[in-house]
């Protein structure tokens, strides 16, 4: 077992994990410490590194593209301090953060992990169910549902229709954003199949935010429903015909039929080499055509 402990955090390399477990100290952001600890698996990371500094220095974690909600759902907007992927060391332990960074590099080269993309979620996201107050409303999330609810600072027309509940099946997207300058940010869901245009102040599908401390807070809702999600890599899946009980008996346009299931043994081909239909579902496809014929 290797480990760092430093006032920012903890983390500690065993087995096939990294366990990062945020600090104490005043300075630890409230999305870290809210967040808790996370158990990262070797084989969602992409490398590590340590940067050092004028004083002291910073242990950095590269996570696979695609591998943690969180990171998915903010698409990189989590400000240096909210970033639970990193380690701000003291300047008496720059050694042992040199030791750790090259033990997870030999960890990860013995170990063969790929450094690509991934197509599925590979840590679990934060623990439901989640309350979250801050901008104009409150997110509430218990696994199934997310809940809207509406303050006193909320846009009277968005107001209005009261509280919204959210089913996870309905929701199509969850993007969170922070406010940056005059512009401020939001949690949004995209609920059907297109995405709302109006601006979050009006959006009965989206939170605003005003740039305060528990704006980040939303960032664990997104991640949250995120996980739950379809992953945003993965390619739709294909429906395959099933094979028919019995071939239909012969009839006068026979040499119509036949043609037309020709074409189709063609087209199941060009599918197959395209590699979307698997080998097993281009056999029973292929069975069923050649029964009809």
């Amino acid at each position: 077992m290797t480990e760092i402990i430093q006032r920012d955090g903890t983390w500690v390399l065993g087995g096939d994990t990294l366990r990062l477990t945020p600090g104490h100290d005043k300075g630890v952001s409230l999305l870290r410490r809210t967040l808790g600890e996370l158990t990262v698996p070797l084989r969602a990371l992409a490398g590590i590194s340590f940067e050092h500094g004028r004083k002291g220095g910073r242990l950095r974690l590269r996570l696979r593209d695609g591998a943690d909600p969180l990171l998915h759902a903010t698409g990189g907007r989590l400000a240096e301090a909210h970033d639970p992927y990193q380690l701000i060391v003291e300047p008496d332990r720059l050694g042992v953060a040199e030791y750790v960074a090259e033990e997870v590099r030999n960890t990860l080269l013995l170990d063969r992990v790929p450094s690509g993309p991934v197509d599925t979620f590979l840590l679990t996201g934060p623990p439901v169910p989640l309350s979250v107050s801050a901008g104009d409303g409150t997110a509430r999330f218990d696994g199934e549902h997310v809940t809207l609810e509406w303050n006193w600072k909320t846009e009277e027309a968005k107001a209005a229709g009261g509280s919204r509940v959210l089913a996870v099946r309905d929701i199509r997207a969850v993007e969170w954003l922070p406010a940056e300058g005059l512009e401020n940010g939001c949690l949004r869901f995209t609920v059907g199949s297109a995405p709302t245009k109006a601006p979050p102040k009006y959006d009965p599908h989206a939170v605003e935010l005003w740039g305060f401390k528990k704006d980040p807070l939303m960032a664990l809702v997104a991640a949250a429903v995120q996980v739950r999600l379809p992953h945003p890599a993965r390619p739709p899946a294909v429906e395959v015909a099933q094979p028919q009980a019995a071939a239909p008996a012969p009839t006068p346009d026979a040499d119509d039929d036949h043609d037309a299931l020709l074409r189709r043994l063609r087209e199941l081909g060009d599918l197959h080499r395209s590699g979307v239909l698997t080998d097993e579902e281009f056999a029973l496809a292929k069975q069923a055509v050649l029964r009809r014929m």
